[in-house]
């Protein structure tokens, strides 16, 4: 993407986004003597650190697909991850995948991923993340005149032809909040394209991802609102492969810039807040 979106200029993080504290992860590594020391870390390449995102990447999180500039949230996160981990910008490598290939076991081609991934019990199985990095309600993207454009609750929504990613909260949150079978999708450009097409009445994703996909991506987008909150929220974390001996290492450094600071300025210049985007009501 070549452009820079102003509707994104103009506002502060939420407080319903909020950081959160730091906790370590559940799935962190406990090995109190292993030493976060650059020259100890077992990267998959030595003296680099790979880091891998999705393909593509959109904005917020990533801008112009481009993970390398370091610029939008995840790709800011990344490099101040690995600086805390001891690497220069230039000793970071990135790689892409896709979200439901690195969220199941087995080996990995990256250190560690980031692209959205929420923690979840069931994931923490097959792999292992870091404390989480930020918070997300979940929201849904349609159209101005599609058959929920205007519809205020989740039972105004029953009917509806709704998609979201395979692999993904989101799509739990179809099933699980609103109810009906979901329309199941490899990526969210193939439900963009879905929705584009109006092969779907709207789109699950998280609220950052709405908020791009509806003011760019889709032809008179809209916001119909937020999911209403189930307790703590969609927490993203750093994906690691189960037991890796960088889990403690990475937990670590997200902690750090979370207690510094850094996390909370590097929210504040990239993550939109929730303005134009009510909560649904049960």
């Amino acid at each position: 993407m070549k452009k820079r979106f102003g509707i994104f200029a103009a506002v502060v993080i939420a407080a319903a986004l909020t950081l959160t504290g730091c906790a370590k992860s559940d799935s962190a590594t406990t090995d109190s003597a292993a030493s976060c020391a650059k020259a100890d870390l077992a990267t998959v390449t030595a003296g680099k650190l790979t880091i891998a995102t999705g393909e593509p990447a959109y904005y917020p999180w990533i801008i112009d697909d481009k993970p390398e500039t370091g610029n939008g949230f995840e790709g800011a996160v990344a490099y101040a991850v690995a600086k805390q981990l001891g690497f220069t910008n230039d000793e970071v490598v990135w790689v892409r995948t896709t979200f439901d290939s690195a969220v199941t076991p087995g080996d990995k081609t990256f250190d560690f991923n980031l692209q959205q991934f929420s923690i979840t019990p069931e994931r923490q199985t097959a792999v292992d993340f870091s404390s989480p990095y930020y918070t997300a309600p979940q929201a849904i993207v349609s159209y101005k005149g599609s058959k929920i454009d205007g519809k205020s609750s989740l039972a105004d929504l029953k009917d509806a032809k709704l998609g979201a990613a395979v692999g993904t909260t989101s799509l739990d949150a179809i099933s699980n909040q609103i109810g009906g079978k979901p329309q199941v999708f490899n990526d969210n450009a193939a439900g963009v394209s879905a929705l584009k097409n109006k092969q779907i009445d709207g789109l699950v994703v998280d609220l950052p991802t709405a908020f791009y996909l509806s003011g760019v991506e889709v032809p008179n987008g809209i916001i119909v609102g937020q999911l209403p909150s189930t307790g703590s929220g969609d927490q993203f974390g750093l994906l690691l492969s189960k037991g890796s001996k960088l889990t403690s290492c990475v937990t670590g450094a997200v902690d750090a810039i979370t207690a510094d600071g850094t996390l909370a300025a590097i929210t504040d210049k990239w993550l939109a807040t929730d303005a134009g985007a009510p909560v649904l009501k049960p």
